[in-house]
């Protein structure tokens, strides 16, 4: 019996102790747009294209359809102050562009990272602006090439957004290029049952590189110490963690007006929360079960922003495209002119 006991205990330990990981959860440097539109400008990032033509319905054209598309390229993503802190010169100047890294920087040199611009309100009261991408990465979309899926590693890991297999975290780290803004950056992360943790990771007050770090203040590094706990080994879906945003806070206290700031990447350490372990039967291949729900909760990512991105797609066919008057033919500007006295 004692012999039994110290066996499970073994097991126990091996299994709450699966091992720690170091992944990228996100790289600004791969999200550079890299396939060109209809008039030549590089306006997407190929990779993470993701097409909602077909929640459309079928009042659009073809050629409409074509152009319902879009990616996690830097210039796609959202810069978003909080409704206080929205007028109309904050709205028009609040985005994200590309910024090159100088060759002779000490740091990244040469590669593409994430620039931000907002106008913070002068007032003295509190505001923050949110950096998120167009849409909510998801964690279930196949890698596919020529309409088939290739391998098991879905398309938005290894530093677009996912990391699958997560336990515990015990670390982020954020690498952020500082132009002495006394505001605080937070990053938002949320895991499959769709929680959101809001982590705060440092002030921005620096000038140049620096890697940001939060240290998990409840992570338990002796394993004797840990619960353990027993979990069925399927059909538990595998726990994830996925980049929700970027927030960046300005307390009241501090001088509104212009930010600019710098992303690279997002890093995590953590746990693994189950370990590779062969099994004498293929139990996802006899049942399917996880597919099945991993299925429905992607076509349900896919719904939610799709039904977004076409509201975009309809407001941006509704901007005027002309800048001046200089369309109009001379007749209709005279005319114009004439009923206007």
């Amino acid at each position: 019996m004692k012999k039994g006991f110290l066996i499970l205990a073994m097991i126990l330990l091996l299994v709450s102790f699966a091992g720690a990981d170091a992944k990228v959860l996100i790289d600004f440097s791969l999200l550079a747009a890299d396939t060109a539109d209809a008039n030549g400008n590089m306006t997407q990032n190929q990779r993470t294209v993701m097409d909602y033509s077909n929640i459309a319905g079928s009042t659009y054209t073809d050629d409409q359809k074509a152009l319902m598309s879009t990616s996690m390229a830097i210039e796609n993503w959202d810069v978003v102050l909080n409704s206080s802190a929205q007028t109309v010169e904050s709205m028009s100047v609040s985005m994200a562009k590309e910024a090159q890294v100088s060759d002779s920087s000490s740091r990244n040199a040469g590669q593409v990272i994430m620039g931000v611009r907002t106008l913070f309100p002068a007032g003295p009261y509190n505001a923050n602006v949110t950096i998120k991408p167009p849409f909510e990465i998801p964690a279930y979309e196949p890698m596919e090439e020529g309409g088939e899926t290739v391998g098991a590693e879905t398309r938005f890991e290894n530093g677009y957004g996912v990391i699958k297999n997560v336990g515990v975290i015990k670390k982020i780290a954020v690498e952020v290029l500082g132009r002495n803004f006394p505001h605080a950056l937070y990053v938002q992360i949320s895991n499959e049952n769709m929680d959101t943790k809001k982590i705060y990771m440092g002030n921005l007050q620096f000038d140049g590189w620096r890697t940001l770090e939060w240290v998990n203040p409840q992570y338990v590094s002796e394993v004797r110490n840990r619960e353990l706990r027993l979990y069925p080994m399927y059909p538990q879906s595998t726990p994830f963690y996925k980049f929700d945003s970027f927030i960046v806070a300005r307390d009241a206290a501090h001088v509104g007006g212009d930010f600019v700031g710098y992303f690279k990447d997002v890093k995590m350490i953590y746990d693994k929360a189950l370990l590779d372990a062969v099994s004498d039967v293929d139990d996802e291949d006899l049942w399917g079960i996880i597919k099945d729900r991993e299925d429905v909760r992607k076509n349900n990512e896919v719904r939610r922003f799709g039904n977004i991105q076409v509201l975009r797609f309809l407001e941006q066919q509704k901007q005027a495209t002309e800048d001046d008057f200089s369309s109009l033919e001379g007749g209709e500007t005279a005319a114009a002119e004439t009923a206007a006295e």
